[in-house]
């Protein structure tokens, strides 16, 4: 009886995972930050008043300011992920011309 009660509970089990969505794939740059930053961000950080970021290049800026007071250690990749996933989910300004190098950056990047 216990044997037939735990086939049944597996199969309605099998069932249930096999009608889910697929978990989403996340950014690396939404890794970053739901790892690194979300603890001390909320909403309210990105759209209050008296923000410091007023367009792409601040955005990388404040991203690699806050990731070395925090002593991430982050590469430039790992800046401009983390710029583009919060571009993409609050601000949503323009990116720069393809190859440009951006301000905060220390050396001439490669175009993304």
């Amino acid at each position: 009886m216990i044997r037939k009660w735990v086939v049944v509970a597996g199969v309605v089990c099998l069932g249930h995972v096999a009608g889910a969505q697929p978990a989403k794939e996340l950014t690396r740059g939404e890794l970053l930050y739901s790892t690194h930053c979300i603890a001390c961000h909320s909403v309210q950080l990105h759209w209050r008043d008296k923000k410091q970021v007023t367009d792409w290049n601040s955005l990388r800026v404040e991203v690699r300011r806050w990731q070395e007071r925090a002593g991430l250690g982050w590469n430039d990749d790992d800046v401009a992920e983390v710029a583009r996933y919060l571009n993409a989910l609050h601000y949503r300004y323009p990116l720069p011309d393809v190859g440009r190098p951006l301000a905060g950056d220390g050396a001439k990047r490669k175009p993304y």
